[in-house]
Protein backbone atom coordinates (compact mmCIF):
# COMPACT_ATOMS: atom_id res chain seq x y z
CA UNK A 1 0.00 0.00 0.00
CA UNK A 2 1.20 3.73 -0.66
CA UNK A 3 0.67 6.60 2.18
CA UNK A 4 0.57 9.94 1.49
CA UNK A 5 1.17 13.10 3.73
CA UNK A 6 0.68 16.10 2.45
CA UNK A 7 2.36 19.42 4.54
CA UNK A 8 3.46 23.33 3.85
CA UNK A 9 0.02 24.71 3.91
CA UNK A 10 -0.47 28.31 5.53
CA UNK A 11 -1.73 31.43 5.27
CA UNK A 12 -0.02 33.64 3.09
CA UNK A 13 -0.41 37.21 2.02
CA UNK A 14 -1.39 38.18 -2.03
CA UNK A 15 1.62 37.96 -4.01
CA UNK A 16 3.19 35.50 -1.78
CA UNK A 17 4.49 31.81 -2.04
CA UNK A 18 3.75 28.62 -0.51
CA UNK A 19 5.99 25.34 -1.42
CA UNK A 20 3.72 21.95 -0.16
CA UNK A 21 5.28 18.90 -0.12
CA UNK A 22 3.74 15.43 0.09
CA UNK A 23 5.46 12.51 1.26
CA UNK A 24 4.88 9.23 -0.12
CA UNK A 25 5.64 5.65 2.04
CA UNK A 26 5.08 1.92 1.67
CA UNK A 27 5.10 0.34 -1.85
CA UNK A 28 6.08 3.93 -3.40
CA UNK A 29 7.68 1.55 -6.42
CA UNK A 30 4.20 0.81 -7.68
CA UNK A 31 3.39 4.37 -8.20
CA UNK A 32 2.60 5.71 -11.37
CA UNK A 33 1.27 9.12 -11.85
CA UNK A 34 0.95 11.60 -9.12
CA UNK A 35 -0.71 15.01 -8.78
CA UNK A 36 -1.88 17.87 -6.79
CA UNK A 37 -5.68 18.61 -6.17
CA UNK A 38 -7.58 20.98 -4.58
CA UNK A 39 -11.10 21.63 -3.40
CA UNK A 40 -12.13 25.32 -2.81
CA UNK A 41 -15.53 25.60 -0.15
CA UNK A 42 -18.63 25.25 -1.99
CA UNK A 43 -16.69 24.00 -5.14
CA UNK A 44 -15.85 20.41 -6.21
CA UNK A 45 -12.52 18.94 -6.37
CA UNK A 46 -10.48 20.30 -9.19
CA UNK A 47 -6.93 19.21 -10.87
CA UNK A 48 -3.98 21.57 -10.27
CA UNK A 49 -0.90 19.74 -11.66
CA UNK A 50 0.19 16.41 -12.71
CA UNK A 51 3.44 14.80 -13.29
CA UNK A 52 4.16 11.08 -14.92
CA UNK A 53 6.58 8.65 -13.92
CA UNK A 54 8.59 10.01 -16.94
CA UNK A 55 8.40 13.57 -15.41
CA UNK A 56 5.97 15.38 -17.62
CA UNK A 57 3.74 17.95 -16.28
CA UNK A 58 0.84 19.31 -16.87
CA UNK A 59 -1.33 22.65 -15.19
CA UNK A 60 -4.70 23.91 -14.97
CA UNK A 61 -4.86 27.06 -16.63
CA UNK A 62 -5.54 28.82 -13.93
CA UNK A 63 -1.78 28.56 -12.35
CA UNK A 64 0.16 27.73 -15.31
CA UNK A 65 3.44 30.15 -15.11
CA UNK A 66 2.53 30.33 -11.39
CA UNK A 67 3.03 26.41 -9.92
CA UNK A 68 5.36 24.37 -10.24
CA UNK A 69 5.14 20.78 -9.44
CA UNK A 70 8.00 18.56 -9.10
CA UNK A 71 9.73 15.53 -7.13
CA UNK A 72 12.78 14.46 -5.55
CA UNK A 73 14.69 11.70 -7.28
CA UNK A 74 14.28 8.95 -5.08
CA UNK A 75 10.31 9.94 -6.15
CA UNK A 76 9.65 9.46 -2.46
CA UNK A 77 8.44 13.67 -2.35
CA UNK A 78 6.25 15.11 -4.42
CA UNK A 79 6.30 18.92 -3.96
CA UNK A 80 4.05 21.75 -5.59
CA UNK A 81 5.52 25.13 -5.56
CA UNK A 82 3.07 28.19 -5.34
CA UNK A 83 4.02 31.86 -6.89
CA UNK A 84 2.19 34.95 -7.23
CA UNK A 85 -0.80 33.32 -4.89
CA UNK A 86 -4.48 35.16 -5.26
CA UNK A 87 -7.41 35.25 -3.11
CA UNK A 88 -9.01 31.97 -5.80
CA UNK A 89 -6.24 30.09 -4.88
CA UNK A 90 -7.63 29.79 -1.37
CA UNK A 91 -8.57 25.79 -0.73
CA UNK A 92 -7.53 22.34 0.58
CA UNK A 93 -4.41 21.01 -1.21
CA UNK A 94 -4.38 17.36 -1.83
CA UNK A 95 -1.64 15.17 -3.72
CA UNK A 96 -2.59 11.93 -5.06
CA UNK A 97 -0.80 8.97 -6.95
CA UNK A 98 -1.98 6.63 -8.98
CA UNK A 99 -1.29 2.81 -8.12
CA UNK A 100 -2.53 0.35 -10.01
CA UNK A 101 -5.40 1.71 -11.30
CA UNK A 102 -6.94 3.15 -7.97
CA UNK A 103 -6.32 6.65 -6.58
CA UNK A 104 -4.77 7.12 -3.54
CA UNK A 105 -5.59 10.52 -1.73
CA UNK A 106 -3.55 12.44 1.27
CA UNK A 107 -5.55 14.04 4.02
CA UNK A 108 -5.09 17.22 2.44
CA UNK A 109 -3.54 20.77 3.90
CA UNK A 110 -5.39 23.89 4.39
CA UNK A 111 -4.05 26.88 1.56
CA UNK A 112 -5.66 30.37 2.37
CA UNK A 113 -4.67 33.41 0.58
CA UNK A 114 -5.37 36.99 1.97
CA UNK A 115 -6.45 39.54 -0.52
Amino acid sequence: QVQLVESGGGLVQAGGSLRLSCAASGSIFSINAMGWYRQAPGKQREVVATITTAGSTNYADSVKGRFTISRNNAKTTLYLQMNSLNPEDTAVYYCNALVARVLIWGQGTQVTVSS
